[in-house]
């Protein structure tokens, strides 16, 4: 039980898995509707850069997760998932910033939890669990 309780491969794996395939839903979801890339287009061009950009999110939100996901890569993977949780609360979030919830949590706890996941997974690496274990 104990060597259960100390495995670090075991923790990292559970860290890529959770933050990755819950990132991938909303990429997955970006894919299956591609207006929801024209939306984001739009916004771009409202702050005066390229609507080609909002593509950026398939790395953030699909390659990203994938590569944490599988273990390859995994810290660039978590690098481009935190990247992408960092633009989408500059651009979407950025007044809620300091702003609380209606039960008192952090009203950005969501998008908190995934840029902190992914940073742990930048920090920490695949572990032994992964397709190419660093």
């Amino acid at each position: 039980m104990r060597q259960l309780l100390q495995n670090d491969g075991l923790g990292k794996l559970i860290v890529r898995l959770s933050v990755g395939i819950l990132i991938l839903f909303h990429g997955i979801n970006k894919v299956t509707h591609p207006g929801s890339f024209d939306g984001l287009g739009q916004m771009l061009e409202g702050i005066g850069l390229p609507a080609f950009l909002a593509y950026g999110v398939l790395l953030g939100e699909v390659v990203g997760p994938l590569m944490a996901i599988v273990g390859w890569q995994a810290r660039i993977g978590g690098l481009l998932m935190a990247g992408n949780m960092t633009v989408a609360v500059l651009l979407v979030h950025l007044p809620q910033l300091g702003s609380l919830n209606e039960q008192g949590g952090w009203a950005l706890e969501l998008q908190g939890m995934y840029f902190f996941a992914a940073l742990a997974v930048v920090f920490l690496g695949s572990g032994r669990t992964a397709l190419k274990p660093d």
